[in-house]
């Protein structure tokens, strides 16, 4: 069973150095899409179309790994020009695996951008690859993802703790 905890946390996605990522060996991301690049049910929009281009063009390929149906998550990832994978059963580590062969990636050069630890996180530790947790955009979310929130908050009291325990990685150098 894997960790809850990210490996580093930051506000967003799109405060990240994705040029450093590239030089820390970094060369695939899973995204998740709702509260993490747009909000909740939000379809892309410059911000994110841009943000995509810009990892991209530092060699980075890219996968959009979501729970969602086809129909939201094909759009979406067409929209910003990358793979998709859709209804991926997060955590379960499978979708996470076929998110790396689709991007031809190892375990240590992928990493996974998320807004929520039961799905995201939980599921890319299942996987075996780092995670960086970013707030979420919007509190605009399904009523049964507030209460996984509550959850979330409870656990995240303790992270500072296991920080110090933990091993510093170097994913915290790409971070603003």
């Amino acid at each position: 069973m894997g960790s809850l905890f990210p490996t580093v946390r930051t506000d967003s996605a799109y405060t990240i150095d994705y040029k450093k990522l590239y030089e820390l060996g970094i060369r695939g991301i899973i995204f998740d899409i709702d509260n993490t690049l747009v909000p909740h049910d939000a379809p892309a929009d410059g911000r994110s179309r841009a943000l995509m281009g810009q990892i991209h063009e530092a060699g980075i390929k890219t996968v959009i790994l979501s729970n969602n149906g086809q129909r939201r998550v094909k759009s979406f990832a067409d929209d910003v020009g990358c793979a998709y994978i859709f209804k991926a059963a997060k955590p379960k580590s499978e979708g996470f695996l076929l998110a790396m062969k689709k991007m031809g990636t190892a375990k240590k050069s992928t990493v996974l951008i998320g807004d929520q630890l039961f799905t995201d996180v939980w599921g890319a530790s299942n996987a075996g690859i780092r995670s960086i947790l970013v707030r979420r955009i919007s509190f605009h979310e399904r009523y049964y993802i507030h209460l996984k929130r509550i959850l979330e908050y409870i656990i995240m009291i303790f992270y500072p703790a296991v920080r110090i325990i933990r091993k510093k990685d170097a994913l915290e150098g790409a971070l603003r």
